[in-house]
């Protein structure tokens, strides 16, 4: 017999608000989730996310609002539809396994009370022990795994029931970062294959930006920007966005000048003499308290006897693997973190600092919301 079919599911939410007492937790969040899309939401702690995906998972209900889960509206006016009856799953932070059970019958629980032959459910709980890489621990409980081996059998267990949607709250949280890397391939990889409609919670970019198919940015129970990782990353809505999505630097800047419609040159303060060209912002105007953000990506060192750039000093330097993170001072208190170069300079050295426009983004510093 073959596997039974199922639908990834289409989710919105309109105009969702969330309240604990006085304290606002979602304020008017609305978004839609196509259907076999992996969506992440990002935020630092207390922006709302957790609480999001806690009233999507139905564990939390809304203050007001609508959520549908493909056809089927599950929070409105007069009507809330109880977690068991959402056609969702859910992998934990804290992985939530049952403790009496083995690693085999935790993965086999959601199959319970399906249609499908004893032989049949085996049979899908076999192949997703395989998938997962954990066929030889499929007798052991949870207290005899790692807590990489635990997240496995989380995320077996959440995709057995073939369901159209799955939920992740910081799954890779309490793993160290050479696991969370790895698991991190295989819950991407993983939840693609199985087709479903996926959504992640983190506070983590890079973990974000790695996963997502969209990335939904949220600031005090506030969307401030739902969009693919590279329109985040390359054009940020806010100062906020940008902080939060990772700048080496920031800079108060002078002198903003339009050249295009998407360019403008300003001048800094550690370099009065030079024209920096950088990217125009399509969301945030700069007649107020103009900055120049800065992503690491668009910082290049050169050797000081090099005629382009501004002056700088290495301040700080680190091996990654793959080259070199410099910390430089190009002014008289500001800096550039996370400079990648393929070349060590050392602790002290001249260099001269080049800005690539493409990575470098003119808004009003206080504009956050």
């Amino acid at each position: 017999m073959s596997r039974p079919s199922f639908q990834p599911a289409r989710v919105e939410i309109t105009d969702l608000r969330k309240e604990f007492g006085a304290k606002v937790a979602l304020n008017g969040v609305s978004l839609v989730v196509e259907p076999g899309t992996f969506t992440v939401l990002l935020g630092p702690s207390g922006s709302g996310k957790t609480t999001l995906l806690r009233c999507l998972a139905g564990i939390e209900q809304p203050t007001s609002g609508v959520i549908t889960i493909g056809a089927e509206t599950v929070f409105g006016p007069g009507r809330f539809v109880s977690p068991d009856k959402r056609e969702l799953s859910m992998v934990f932070q804290d992985y939530a396994l049952w403790p009496h059970m083995t690693v085999r019958k935790n993965i086999a629980f959601p199959l319970v009370s399906s249609s499908l032959s004893k032989s049949e459910r085996a049979q899908r709980v076999d192949n997703l022990l395989e998938r997962v890489g954990i066929s030889a621990l499929a007798d052991r409980y949870p207290n005899e795994l790692s807590g990489g081996e635990q997240q496995r059998v989380a995320l077996a267990r959440a995709l057995s029931a073939r369901v159209g949607l799955v939920l992740f709250d910081e799954p890779l949280s309490n793993l160290d970062a050479d696991r969370r890397d790895q698991l991190r391939i295989e819950i991407a990889t993983l939840t693609r294959d199985a087709g479903v409609t996926a959504v992640y919670i983190t506070h983590d970019q890079s973990e974000a930006f790695a996963l997502a198919d969209r990335v939904g940015v949220l600031r005090q129970g506030e969307l401030v920007q739902y969009s693919r990782p590279e329109k985040i990353y390359r054009h940020p809505k806010n100062a906020f966005v940008a902080r939060f999505t990772g700048v080496a630097g920031e800079f108060p800047v002078t002198d903003v000048r339009e050249i295009s419609e998407k360019r403008v040159t300003v001048q800094l303060p550690f370099a009065p003499h030079m024209s920096i060209e950088a990217t125009k912002s399509e969301n945030s105007p700069y007649d107020k308290d103009p900055h120049l953000f800065v992503r690491a990506a668009g910082v290049t060192l050169h050797p000081v006897t090099s005629r382009d750039g501004a002056p700088g000093i290495i301040r700080d330097v680190a091996y990654n693997g793959r080259g070199y993170e410099h910390v430089v001072e190009v002014g008289e208190k500001e800096t550039l973190t996370k400079v990648y170069s393929p070349d060590r300079f050392n602790r002290g050295d001249c260099v001269k600092v080049q800005l690539d426009p493409v990575s470098c983004f003119v808004m009003n510093a206080q504009e956050e919301v």
